[in-house]
């Protein structure tokens, strides 16, 4: 065996992870991870949750729930849900809030 074969390794037949934060399309964690960071980025608050994500014809909608106005009690804060749109490989397309609630108000059946 040559020193070259020490010093040089074999290259790596697997694919290079993607960057961090960087989304994966058709990955719907990846893709709503960048969602909540760059709705958050926009509205300079945090993302309480997501509640829908899936599919449209070009990319993905995503439904995620931001705390618009804290009080006290916390039941009576209040909350939007915000429609984001992306395309497929993440990147923000648009958003719209489609829904302001209090905290504690359930959704009639």
């Amino acid at each position: 065996m040559s020193t070259s074969d020490l010093s040089d390794p074999a290259p790596s037949s697997a694919p290079a992870p993607p960057a961090a934060g960087a989304p994966v399309a058709g990955d719907a964690v990846s893709v709503m991870r960048s969602a909540r960071a760059q709705l958050a980025e926009l509205l300079g608050r945090t993302p309480e949750s997501v509640t829908a994500i899936g599919r449209d014809g070009t990319g993905w909608q995503v439904d995620i729930e931001v705390v618009e106005l804290e009080r006290i009690p916390d039941s009576t804060s209040i909350l939007a849900v915000y429609q984001v749109r992306l395309d497929a490989n993440g990147l923000l397309l648009g958003y719209a809030r489609s829904r302001r609630y209090t905290r504690g108000q359930v959704d009639r059946q």
